[in-house]
């Protein structure tokens, strides 16, 4: 991640008494250039796939990252200005400098956010820009980022070789034909970019169109998906399609951490009824908390790291999910039961030898109450990096403040950046080591470590332990 600091400060995050932004910098020097591991987010893999240059400062930096929009709609920018496409494919025709000049407008509603840091990171560090973005200079650096844009060297493949970036992963649903991936796979790049088996389209009922995609995966898989035992074939041959392009990892994203352990009868009538559309929405959930638990099962078999997200109140704007679909930002944290949830996964898998569990939450409250004790002790568990609202300074001081004490820097997956958005992956990282230093250094001059371990551990927590997370 070998790239200039540009008109950021430094020092920036780093503690500010003198002594503790001393050892920071030097345990930073350690880490600022490992390679970067990015084994979970969503970009898009046709851009590895075709390697197109981007078009415009608008599409490269603000359309594809909810993140922004979402502040953007919070402070009355109608989603249409921004040119966004609805769920019926049609999209505004909107300028890409008219949307940067109303993302420049609105700039200053960002301070104080991790998004602002992002933002500066990816103009001054990557694109070059001289100075940060305002309303006066917003046409100037957008002409800047078009030059820069059109050059060999900002190409997706060019900038996946400077940003340091051994490994990516993408998130395709389990119906997703992987065509980028099977380009990829063409082009020797596959083990570089990797996709992610992410099957909510075929394990939660209340998924629209459920029972049509639970139909498609028996027809892709060749499986009688009506069956239970058939539909979890389906899913074991659909996981195998996935590895050959590159998957190590599966991810669901869960209203709740509920899971379940039934007799096949009940399992077979839930599907009954999924396949009818007459479950109730306790049914539902228990059908859900049965497919997490069948999951695992198949994780355990075939070493798939299996990724959990729950916390989360998902869509919350509905006039939104139904105009624009979901991941719009209107997600929302809710409390998360994880001990209560995971009891009839754990006690049916939790001690297989092949199984690897990674647990996201947005539930700040259950980090040092639930999941550091549960990860201190089952031998699956992980406890994922902060999340979503999370992903910030704040969040990762927080986050290690509660986790560590109980769970070890052992049983942590490392850092992931979870980002739709290719210029924020190295902004992320970089804010994630120097978080991470700030904490060592003040374990190091409280004397609970000496420096050398400091290192050692730092290194471990930017890259290695995500390596061995996913088993990459």
């Amino acid at each position: 991640m070998s790239i200039s600091d540009g008109f950021l400060h430094p020092d920036r995050l780093f503690p500010p008494e003198p002594a503790l932004r001393n050892i920071a910098r030097d345990l930073y020097a350690t880490v600022r250039d490992l390679p970067i591991v990015s084994p979970h987010g969503h970009t898009d893999p046709a851009w590895f796939a075709d390697d197109e240059p981007f078009e415009d400062a608008a599409s490269l930096l603000v359309t594809p990252d909810h993140y922004l929009f979402r502040m953007l709609h919070s402070a009355g920018v109608p989603h249409a200005a921004l040119g966004l496409p609805r769920l019926d494919g049609t999209a505004p025709q909107v300028d890409g400098r008219a949307i940067w000049r109303v993302f420049a407008e609105h700039y200053h509603i960002f301070a104080g956010t991790p998004s602002r840091l992002w933002v500066d990171h990816a103009m001054s560090a990557v694109l070059g820009c001289p100075e940060p973005l305002t309303p006066a200079n917003a046409d100037g650096l957008y002409d800047h980022i078009g030059e820069q844009l059109g050059r060999p060297e900002f190409r997706p493949r060019a900038l996946f070789s400077r940003f340091g970036m051994e490994t990516i992963a993408t998130t395709e649903g389990a119906l997703d034909p992987l065509d980028h991936h099977r380009k990829l796979l063409a082009d020797g790049w596959i083990g570089r970019v990797r996709t992610t088996y992410r099957p909510d389209a075929v394990t939660d009922p209340e998924a629209p169109g459920f029972a049509e995609n639970l139909q498609c995966l028996g027809e892709i898989t060749d499986t009688d998906t009506a069956s239970w035992d058939g539909m979890i074939e389906a899913h074991r041959r659909r996981r195998a399609f996935f590895r050959e392009h590159g998957a190590t990892a599966t991810d669901h994203g869960a209203p709740s951490a509920q899971t379940a352990d039934l007799p096949l009868p009940e399992k077979q009538r839930l599907l009954d009824m999924a396949l009818k559309g007459a479950l109730t929405p306790t049914e539902a959930e228990l059908f859900r908390g049965q497919m997490l638990t069948e999951m695992a099962g198949l994780s355990a078999e075939d070493g798939m790291t299996m990724q959990i997200h729950a916390g989360s109140r998902r869509s919350t704007d509905r006039a939104l999910l139904s105009t624009y679909g979901p991941n719009m930002g209107a997600d929302i944290p809710a409390r998360a039961d994880w001990v209560g949830g995971l009891d009839a996964l754990l006690n049916r898998h939790g001690h297989a030898s092949g199984l690897r569990i990674i647990l996201f939450t947005l539930d700040e409250s259950t980090y040092a109450r639930e999941l550091a004790p549960m990860a201190g002790h089952w031998p699956c568990l992980l406890i994922g990096p902060p999340w979503w609202f999370h992903d910030s300074p704040n969040g990762i001081r927080r986050y290690l403040d509660q986790v560590v004490e109980t769970a070890g820097f052992a049983n942590l997956a490392g850092f992931n950046d979870d980002t739709r958005a290719l210029l924020s992956i190295p902004a992320r990282h970089d804010v994630w080591r120097r978080e991470v230093c700030g904490f060592l250094a003040r374990m190091t001059a409280e004397h609970r470590m000496d420096g050398a371990e400091a290192e050692k551990i730092a290194t471990e927590l930017c890259y290695g332990l995500a390596k061995r997370a996913y088993r990459l």
